[in-house]
């Protein structure tokens, strides 16, 4: 599945804020192809990028010789009968203080952590006794509070099947052990960031119908209020929808959307689009500086290099 980097795709700019972020003949390298649908990518402490590759139930490694080697398996799912190509497997991944993996797991409907002995420990599974749905996106707080959504693409029949317990797809915020809903108002609430102050909080929304990202006034107690629409691509009829995000160090957004990875300035401003050959379903900062952004995009892996350093854990 690796291959020989090379520049594919395009940058297309519409303010010039862009060429601040975007270096002059930046290239989009494709790294690695051949999966089912990657998602939830996130720079380990040990300069490997982990990423979900949801059907067929896999986290795999890359490593920077270009090597692509299956890192857990099951990943989101530990039964076997789950249907052919059901998005089953870990979606989002994250990385809490002392650098454990944080997994959304699809087909088991949790949120788990694992340990460095290679153990599990089960985070949130249910919801005042009822089961979470599949959890898809998940990011801390510097508090160390945990922040996720869970939308239904766990389930084969999504809203409808007779396995889903909740009537609602959440935000939620996990603190102290204590699992709190934040938000049910968003048919399919999906990629999460915070601002670099923390002060708001972005949330897509990967509806067809209602194509969004929102964002949220962060209270003194972790919890979010004052939801407004941030942008919207309902319009939007290029291939994807409202993803997975994140955020630079100016806190400038990167949000993978319809046609690729639209950036937003912290004022809501659309700057440009990085556009991969395939539709990016989630982003990730890598490498030493942070500057390099990689993207999960359908079957492949690819990166570009920026110029502003990210946040990430």
């Amino acid at each position: 599945m690796a291959l020989n980097a090379q520049g594919v795709g395009k940058v297309a700019r519409t303010d010039a804020a862009l060429d601040q972020i975007v270096p002059a003949g930046a290239a989009i390298e494709k790294l690695a192809g051949g999966f089912g649908f990657t998602e939830g990518p996130i720079w380990t402490r040990e300069g490997a990028l982990l990423f979900s590759d949801i059907p067929n139930n896999v986290i795999n490694k890359w490593t920077p010789d270009g090597k692509v080697v299956p890192f857990r398996k099951p990943s989101g799912y530990d039964k076997t009968d789950a249907p052919a190509g059901a998005f089953i497997g870990s979606n989002g991944l994250t990385m809490d203080k002392e650098g454990r993996i944080v997994i959304c797991e699809h087909g088991n409907g949790r949120v788990t952590r694992l340990e460095k002995d290679g153990k599990l420990t089960v985070l949130a599974a249910k919801y005042e006794g009822k089961r979470l749905n599949s959890p898809n996106d998940a990011v801390y707080k510097s508090d160390g509070a945990l922040y996720f959504s869970d939308p239904p693409y766990g389930f084969v029949k999504l809203d409808e099947d007779p396995k889903k317990e909740l009537k609602f797809n959440g935000v939620y915020r996990l603190a102290g052990g204590k699992l709190q809903l934040l938000y049910k108002d968003l048919t399919r609430p999906n990629g999460l960031a915070f601002s670099p102050d923390e002060k708001t909080f972005y949330v897509a929304n990967s509806d067809e119908k209602r194509k969004i990202w929102m964002r949220f006034d962060v209270m003194p107690d972790g919890t979010i209020a004052n939801g407004k629409v941030f942008f919207d691509v309902t319009k939007e009829t290029a291939g994807g929808l409202p993803d997975g995000m994140k955020v630079d160090s100016k806190g400038n957004l990167y949000c993978t959307g319809p046609g690729g990875v639209w950036i937003f300035s912290p004022a809501g401003k659309h700057l440009g689009t990085i556009q991969p050959p395939e539709t990016p379903a989630n982003c990730h900062w890598g490498d030493k500086d942070a500057k390099t952004l990689y993207m999960t995009a359908r079957t492949g892996l690819y990166r570009i290099k920026l110029n502003i350093a990210g946040i990430r854990p």
